[in-house]
């Protein structure tokens, strides 16, 4: 975030006063969301499960007069999205806009390769913190008869090496076509952003990361460089755009699906891939 405001953003404003929040927060495209809709004029849950990150975050938005609080919370249990709402209640009296943005592979290797505990640590990190989000934030939104929950997809659903993640992200689109469909009725508008290859400057925490400092095992390293080299060649043959892209881009398409410029949009998908397909 610059000194001054991003004169798009500063000029639309087309999140004033509303809650809006953020998971995954505390780095990367979690973190580029979080400061577009604090830049759009919204009030930032910045949840993530790492204090450094969400710390950051937090206090970046406050530096630019963005009214914002951390939520430190573990998404993989509803338990966690319970809590995590009830602190953004608390804050705010009400939840307008949540960025379900909690994932991220942590393996990357052939479908064959994965254990039994990794496919399921693979689901956990991201297909149930999208599911546990929703679940707990429909109730709040239902009886406020209106709200927009975005999704964070990916267009890893056709792509290498990363099966079980293709599946948690699989999961998440089917997930806002059905949430569309159902809470259509109570003004809940349900949408999708699927990035593709994204560099992420800020990062803190590795994909290999389990939290409580426990790190994942790895191949070795040269085996685990030749499957990560053959799944980004392969991601870039299928682009227009022959680049990575980059957090703002994604950010700037949550920023639409969460503002009344999108208020006719629901079960949709934002494919911000450069044009993979």
């Amino acid at each position: 975030m610059t000194d001054e405001l991003d004169p798009r953003a500063a000029g639309a404003r087309r999140l004033k006063n509303k809650v809006c929040v953020v998971t995954g927060a505390g780095q990367g495209i979690g973190r580029a969301i979080a400061r577009r809709l604090g830049q759009e004029g919204g009030k930032i849950v910045v949840a993530d499960r790492v204090d450094e990150g969400a710390t950051q975050t937090t206090e970046e938005l406050r530096e630019h007069d963005v009214e914002a609080i951390k939520s430190l919370v573990d998404l993989s249990t509803f338990s966690g999205a319970e809590e995590m709402m009830a602190k953004a209640l608390e804050a705010f009296g009400r939840i307008d806009v949540l960025v379900n943005n909690v994932g991220g592979t942590i393996w990357i290797k052939p479908f064959h390769l994965y254990t039994e505990e990794e496919i399921k640590l693979e689901l956990d990190r991201s297909l149930m913190p999208t599911l546990w989000g929703c679940r707990a934030v429909l109730p709040i939104m239902m009886e406020q008869e209106a709200g927009s929950i975005i999704n964070i997809g990916s267009q890893s659903v056709r792509g290498l090496y990363r099966a079980p993640y293709a599946s948690s992200k699989g999961g998440i689109l089917a997930l806002g076509k059905v949430l569309a469909m159902e809470y259509g009725r109570y003004g809940i508008r349900v949408n999708t952003v699927s990035p593709g290859g994204t560099d992420i400057p800020d990062r803190i925490t590795s994909r290999l990361s389990l939290g409580d400092g426990v790190m994942a095992e790895d191949l070795a390293q040269e085996q685990a460089d030749e499957f990560r080299g053959e799944m980004v060649a392969d991601i870039r043959t299928q682009q227009s755009l022959h680049r990575r892209g980059v957090p703002d881009e994604h950010a700037a398409a949550v920023a639409f699906l969460a503002s009344d410029d999108a208020g006719f949009v629901t079960g949709d998908v934002i494919n911000c891939s450069g044009g993979q397909s």
